[in-house]
């Protein structure tokens, strides 16, 4: 088998082979990389042929490669191919085989095939024992070889059966959950920006080539796989690496699709466009989303391998009592961690790729489970509570400035960037025929304030009055009397100035969402305590929005880096905080919160840093969020309750010698496959 380089930074690497390699192999990879010498970690997922690396020392990395026997650098990367539909789908013909054809074979056939279905479980088991694990494998080959000592074929052959469809069952909802979830979340972009022949020019996506430096600016996605050749900027590679903090990368570095820029821009040579790039995107959210496992899920694995070492002491304890060997097999054949095992992770995998029928993007099963519990929820107001497409309502310019002017270079300095008010300040200029051509350079996007730059040779400012009038000492007193009008009447306000002095404002009209009220009445049905809002505007807008909605808490001319000290104050006090926002602005918060979310229509960064994506593009889909997370939680602790007290009964039934081997068997499995099916009904109740 051989593995090839596609990920690489200090102290980790991420290898994939280039044929796929089971469970086993993925456990012998696991111990023997972990015996080099200085390895820190490792992570094998067999399901993409992965394998992570954590190292101190290159030469750690060296001797890594030489036993998975890497490819030459250079070599083209692994694509995986897209698994077909039907790749793995459970057969019932074994069942029609052992039900039918079985008993009119001859018994020295059966004897041959119960030897051959029995040896791949005899190897799993004597592979776990030879490296000291007591765990599912074990037991399952020591009760087969316990029925094979016994001649007693015929469970033998039952065994191996249920064991082999329970598998298959497994793997294959396992792989059809991930499929849809990341197809989902595949990198879609329309349009991109690119620098060719130095002029900055927007082009559709699919004309993107390789001659080509594409453009990223701050709280944009980089759409394609390349090496920056020009520029600064610190990118969050979260959905690559799993941290959360944003990494420099100057030119030479290597960049990926699906990362974001935080602050800075860079221009890029593509390597991987399109297609390709979105596999390798599909892979990496197919390994996160197994990483980010519910602590609930957690906890019941632990108690699943805990509960391995007590069947084998009682099976023990029960022969040294009776002598009785077909008593001890009965108990070994129930056995408590198969459906802990297999009907949580089913229960949250199902649960995700519902939400995605639903709308509702889940990140990872530990967000579902904080979903379940939480009692506090904070929302950001522009382009959350509000409409996510605010309008120019109207454009005042300071004496001897004309209303076009001021509106034309506001567009000019706001096109690079993907806020919603940004978004309306070029709209409404192209609306009125404005051409708004870049005329200025050395663009800084200062997040939550406004944006600074060089126009004709003159320092330009576009933000809030706390930035204009406060951090820039601009004098805005001239226009005193439109400044308390305009916010009087609730619009949001963006001032202009040129070289140090006031030259317009342009008020900002938001319009409420028309589901937002009915929300807040709905979280409240939903027993859900606490309602916040979070606001950068001034305290009458703020204080006329809460009312109009009904929330009774909120916080006014509120920073970034004041609403990520906002939901950490939340969290010290006990609370399961939900943060809800959409901007660059939010991202801390975001990031912050138990459970970060955004709707299908905010920036880039807040969908990267987001545990959950409303990809209605409405609120309605918190509830729906919610109720995914309450549903599933019911579900577990439900499946968990019946396993428990059913394989209990079994096992009481087996020590009192009430059922035999293969009927335990039966039960045991049946079971199992109940709770795995019951895990897999939608959690919200056929909404």
């Amino acid at each position: 088998m051989k593995f090839v380089l596609v990920h690489r930074i200090r102290g980790r690497a991420r290898l994939r082979a280039e044929t796929p390699f089971g469970l086993r192999t993925a456990n012998s990879l696991a111990d023997g990389l972990y015996g080099i010498p200085g390895m820190e970690g490792v992570r094998v997922n067999p399901r993409v042929g992965s394998v992570l690396l954590f190292y101190g020392d290159e030469a750690v990395f060296e001797a890594a490669c030489l036993v998975l026997n890497c490819a030459e650098e250079g070599q083209e990367p692994y694509q995986p191919a897209v698994p077909q539909p039907d790749d793995g789908r459970p057969s019932l013909f074994p069942f029609f085989r052992y039900l039918f054809l079985r008993p009119i074979l001859p018994f020295a056939v059966n004897v041959v095939n119960a030897f051959r279905t029995a040896t791949p479980y005899l190897k799993r088991c004597f592979d776990s024992l030879s490296h000291g694990r007591l765990d599912v494998d074990a037991l399952d080959g020591t009760a087969i070889a316990i029925s094979l000592l016994r001649r007693d074929f015929s469970t033998v052959g039952l065994l191996t059966l249920l064991l082999g469809f329970g598998d298959s069952l497994e793997r294959y909802t396992q792989k059809k959950s991930l499929e849809n979830l990341a197809s989902h979340l595949a990198l879609e972009v329309d349009k991109v920006w690119v620098r060719r022949e130095t002029v900055d020019m927007l082009i559709p996506f699919q004309e993107v080539t390789e001659d080509d430096f594409v453009t990223v600016r701050d709280g944009s996605v980089i759409p394609v796989d390349g090496v920056v050749v020009e520029g600064t900027a610190s990118v969050n590679e979260a959905s690559l690496t799993g941290e959360a903090l944003g990494v420099m990368r100057t030119a030479g570095a290597s960049v990926y699709a699906g990362t974001v820029v935080e602050a800075g821009e860079i221009y890029i040579r593509p390597t991987s466009i399109g297609r390709d790039t979105r596999m390798q995107q599909i892979v990496r959210f197919v390994e996160n989303s197994e990483q980010l496992k519910a602590g609930i899920q957690g906890r019941y694995e632990k108690l699943a391998d805990r509960a391995v070492p007590f069947t084998f002491a009682l099976a023990g304890l029960v022969f040294l009592l009776t002598r009785n060997i077909t008593r001890a097999a009965s108990v070994l054949l129930v056995d408590y961690s198969c459906a802990l095992r297999l009907a949580t992770p089913l229960a949250i995998l199902s649960a995700m790729n519902e939400g995605v029928q639903h709308k509702v993007m889940v990140k990872g099963g530990c967000f579902l489970e904080s979903l379940a519990h939480v009692d506090t929820v904070v929302f950001d107001k522009t382009g959350t509570l509000t409409q996510s497409r605010p309008e120019v309502a109207r454009v005042i310019p300071a004496e001897g400035y004309e209303e076009r002017e001021v509106l034309r270079l506001a567009a000019c300095l706001e096109e690079h960037f993907p806020h919603p008010v940004a978004k309306a300040v070029v709209h409404c200029a192209e609306e009125r025929q404005l051409q708004h051509a870049e005329e200025h350079a050395e663009v800084e996007y200062v997040v939550a304030h406004g944006i600074a730059s060089l126009w004709r040779g003159q320092r330009v400012l576009l933000g809030s009055r706390h930035y204009i009038s406060q951090d820039e000492g601009v004098d805005v007193s001239a226009m005193e009397d439109d400044i308390s009008e305009l916010a009087r009447q609730g619009y949001s306000l963006l001032y202009l100035a040129i070289e140090g002095r006031l030259a317009g404002i342009i008020a900002m009209e938001d319009p409420i969402r028309p589901e937002s009220a009915a929300l807040v009445r709905r979280l409240g049905e939903m027993g859900i305590p606490h309602v916040m809002m979070l606001t950068g505007d001034d305290e009458r807008t703020a204080r006329a929005v809460a009312s109009s909605l009904g929330i009774g808490e909120y916080r006014s001319q509120v920073l970034p880096e004041d609403k990520a000290r906002v939901i950490q104050e939340l969290k010290a006090q006990g609370r399961t905080v939900l943060m809800l926002g959409d901007g660059i602005n939010d991202s801390p918060a975001l990031s912050m919160a138990d459970v970060g979310v955004t709707l299908r229509d905010g920036s880039d960064l807040a969908r990267e840093v987001a545990d959950v994506v409303l990809m209605g593009g409405t609120l309605n889909e918190l509830v729906t969020a919610l109720e995914l997370g309450r549903g599933t939680m019911r579900r577990i602790h439900g499946n968990f309750l019946a396993a428990m007290g059913l394989n209990s009964v079994f096992l009481a039934g087996g020590l009192v010698g009430l059922l035999r081997p293969g009927l335990s068997a039966v039960l045991h499995n049946l079971t199992t496959l109940g709770v795995s099916l019951n895990a897999m009904r939608p959690a919200l109740g056929g909404r």
